[in-house]
C-alpha cells in the first residue's frame, strides 16, 4: 500500500470533447447604442481550448462621424482622424475571429455592433457562435453583487487598469474567463453558447462627410460629420391601438398586437422591429401573458423570453414567417373604415 507520500493525486477531470478549440475574446468601444453607430476601436485575445492566451490585436477606427461618449472611451475626434476605416481593418480583424467562438461581455451587444460594420462593408464575419460571460457568469452562480465587468474581474482578481479601452477590457475580460471555463469543465457544465446570424439585409443611415484635403478619406471637423450625438437607447412611440390577443395559428398579423423578439435575425433587429412599429404593431421588451406572439429563429433556446413563451403558451413563429406576414398586417377594428 503506498504512504502519502508516493500516493500520487487523483488525475484532472477530463476536458469535455464537445468544448470548442479555440476562443476569441472581444471588447469594441462604440459612438453609442443604437443601429447607426459605430465602432471607434476593438481589441481581440485570442485563447487556446483551455483559455490559454495565444496573442492579442487592438486597432482604433475611425467611425466616420462623431466619436460619441468621450467621457466613457477616451477617443476623441482628433485621435480618430488619421486611424483606419471599419473596412480597412476587417480582414485583419476576420482572420483573428475565424474558427473560434467570440467571447464578450454582453456578447450580444459587441456582436450585433460587428455584424453592423461588416455588413456596411459589404462582408460577414466568420464567427459562427458567441458565449457572453454574463450568461456564464449566472450558469457557474458566481457570487457577484451585480454583473458589470469590474465585479467579474474583482472576483478572480484580475486588475483593470484602464477601464472602457477595448485592449485592456479584452485582457481583463480574458483572465477573468479562464478561470471560469474551468470551473464549467470541471462541473460538465455544457457552455451557453448561440449561433450568430450574419445580417442578410441593411439600410445604414448615411453620414454626411467632408473629404480629407490630404488623403481624400473623410475628416473630422466642423460641419465635417452627422453629429446625432452620443444615446443611451431609443425609446419607440406608444402603439394606438388596442392589443387584439394572441396570433391565430393560421391568422395575420392585426395592428395593436404586442410582439417579442429573442435571438439573432438576418435583418438588422432594430430594422425589424421599426417596420413592425410602423405596420401599427407593439414592439414588447419581454414576454408576459398578454404576448402575442414571439418571434425568433431559436425557439428552443434557454433565453427568458423563449422559456416564458413555453410557459405561457404564446404562439412563436420564426423570422421568415413573420416578415411574410408584415407585408398584409390587418387593420385595428374600429379604427380604420
Amino acid at each position: 500500500m503506498l504512504d502519502n507520500s508516493t500516493a500520487q493525486a487523483p488525475p484532472p477531470s477530463p476536458w469535455p470533447t464537445a468544448y470548442p478549440d479555440g476562443y476569441a475574446v472581444v471588447d469594441v468601444e462604440t459612438t453609442g447604442l443604437g443601429r447607426d453607430d459605430r465602432i471607434v476601436s476593438a481589441a481581440v485575445y485570442r485563447l487556446d481550448a483551455r483559455g490559454e492566451v495565444q496573442d492579442h490585436w487592438y486597432s482604433p477606427v475611425n467611425p466616420q462621424r462623431d466619436p460619441g461618449p468621450v467621457w466613457i472611451h477616451g477617443l476623441t475626434g482628433a485621435m480618430l482622424a488619421d486611424a483606419p476605416l471599419f473596412p480597412e481593418i476587417a480582414e485583419q480583424l476576420a482572420e483573428r475571429l475565424a474558427g473560434r467562438v467570440l467571447v464578450a461581455h454582453n456578447a450580444v451587444f459587441d456582436w450585433s455592433m460587428l455584424a453592423r460594420e461588416y455588413a456596411r462593408a459589404g462582408s460577414a464575419a466568420p464567427v459562427e457562435q458567441r458565449l457572453c460571460t454574463i450568461v456564464l457568469a449566472k450558469e457557474l452562480r458566481l457570487p457577484l453583487a451585480n454583473h458589470k465587468l469590474e465585479s467579474l474581474a474583482a472576483h478572480y482578481g484580475v486588475e483593470q487598469r484602464r477601464a472602457h479601452h477595448a485592449l485592456d477590457d479584452a485582457r481583463v475580460l480574458a483572465e477573468a474567463f479562464r478561470p471560469s471555463l474551468h470551473l464549467a469543465a470541471a462541473a460538465g457544465l455544457p457552455l451557453p453558447l448561440h449561433t450568430c446570424r450574419p445580417l442578410t439585409e441593411w439600410v445604414d443611415g448615411a453620414s454626411e462627410t467632408v473629404p480629407s484635403p490630404r488623403s481624400g478619406r473623410p475628416s473630422y471637423g466642423p460641419g465635417a460629420y452627422r453629429t446625432t450625438g452620443w444615446r443611451p437607447s431609443r425609446k419607440r412611440p406608444a402603439c394606438p391601438y388596442p392589443n387584439p390577443g394572441r396570433l391565430a395559428p393560421d391568422g395575420p398579423l392585426v395592428q395593436g398586437m404586442r410582439v417579442a423578439f429573442s435571438g439573432d435575425t438576418g435583418i438588422d433587429r432594430e430594422l425589424l422591429e421599426d417596420r413592425a412599429t410602423d405596420a401599427g404593431l407593439h414592439v414588447a421588451s419581454s414576454v408576459s401573458r398578454l404576448t402575442s406572439l414571439l418571434v425568433t429563429n431559436d425557439p428552443d433556446s434557454p433565453t427568458s423570453k423563449a422559456v416564458k413563451a413555453r410557459t405561457f403558451g404564446t404562439p412563436v413563429i420564426d423570422e421568415h414567417r413573420f416578415t411574410e406576414l408584415l407585408k398584409a398586417v390587418t387593420p385595428a377594428d374600429g379604427v380604420h373604415g
